[in-house]
């Protein structure tokens, strides 16, 4: 599938109804595509999920409304789908930094946020090394963190980096009780409001079964700690890494940004698109002094 059409296709739809109430449905339908599908690709694509796209172009145009000076503030908060002019006043400030009064006496103080049109931008031939492989039903335990925004942004690196500093504890507890195993990042249940990130292991099967059992464990803590268990189910991944380094964090990040080109050239040069279960990435840290970061998208086959 052409990708960059189909997304074009669906924001030609979202402008030209851009006042209306807008159904996913048929926005992922311009892109032939489902609502599932088209929502996690335009995300990888774009940076920002549908609904940010399309709450983002309504409040720059409503500013722009606002300015001209010849309609009422409710008049436009309607228009663009608010049913308040409280809840309208609360989105604009947040977006454009001012009250929707203060735009109409001083537009130059607006943020703009224009249409997107997408356009493929070839460089050259690069080698990218990844591997096919099927991955067998996995039980996962860890803790969830619910994170704002597309997963594959600027914005993840952040919330990512922010757990990973502030939960320390939790992942000490966790490769002590897995022996030492890989930590596992696992991306699932994406929203146009967000996505839950685990941070998870693989616990052998006697631990996992009486990690709660005080007789077994001795403690009353583990309860308090917000542990869940994931499964993981059995699928065709498509697998990319980093380099054997000291510190492969930077390569780590700049294959995170070359999602585009995997999802729009190598998936489907490989008769495969993105799959619909959960992403991995699998961070191979100990006892290594080179160390590595694997990311797993799940795939199928591409229906002919």
């Amino acid at each position: 599938m052409d990708w960059i059409s189909a997304i074009q296709n669906s924001v030609d739809y979202i402008e030209d109804h851009i006042t209306e109430k807008i159904d996913y449905e048929e926005v992922a339908a311009q892109g032939f595509s489902s609502v599932y599908h088209f929502q996690r690709v335009f995300s990888i694509v774009c940076g920002f999920t549908v609904g940010e796209y399309i709450r983002r172009r309504r409040l720059s145009l409503a500013g722009k409304d606002l300015a001209s000076g010849h309609e009422k503030i409710l008049d436009v908060a309607l228009k663009y789908g608010y049913e308040s002019p409280d809840s309208f006043a609360k989105a604009f400030r947040k977006f454009h930094g001012i009250l929707p009064s203060a735009a109409r006496e001083n537009g130059n103080n607006l943020k703009s946020f224009s249409r997107l049109v997408l356009k493929i931008s070839m460089e050259g031939g690069t080698i990218m090394d990844y591997r096919i492989e099927e991955k067998d039903e996995m039980i996962l335990t860890g803790f969830r963190s619910r994170f704002s925004g597309a997963p594959y942004g600027d914005k993840r690196k952040q919330q990512e980096e922010q757990l990973f500093i502030s939960t320390r504890g939790k992942q000490w507890f966790l490769r002590g009780v897995s022996n030492s195993s890989d930590p596992h990042c696992v991306i699932t249940n994406i929203t146009d409001e967000g996505y839950d990130f685990y941070y998870c292991h693989q616990l052998p099967k006697w631990e996992r079964d009486n990690l709660l059992n005080h007789e077994v464990t001795g403690v009353d803590f583990i309860e308090g700690m917000g542990l869940e268990t994931i499964l993981i189910p059995k699928s065709t991944y498509v697998v990319f890494e980093t380099k054997d380094i000291k510190d492969p964090i930077c390569d780590y990040m700049e294959l995170l940004g070359r999602r585009i080109e995997i999802l729009t050239q190598w998936l489907p040069e490989a008769g495969l698109q993105l799959g619909k279960g959960p992403e991995m990435c699998i961070y191979h840290w100990i006892p290594k002094n080179e160390r590595n970061v694997q990311i797993w998208m799940p795939t199928e086959k591409i229906s002919r």
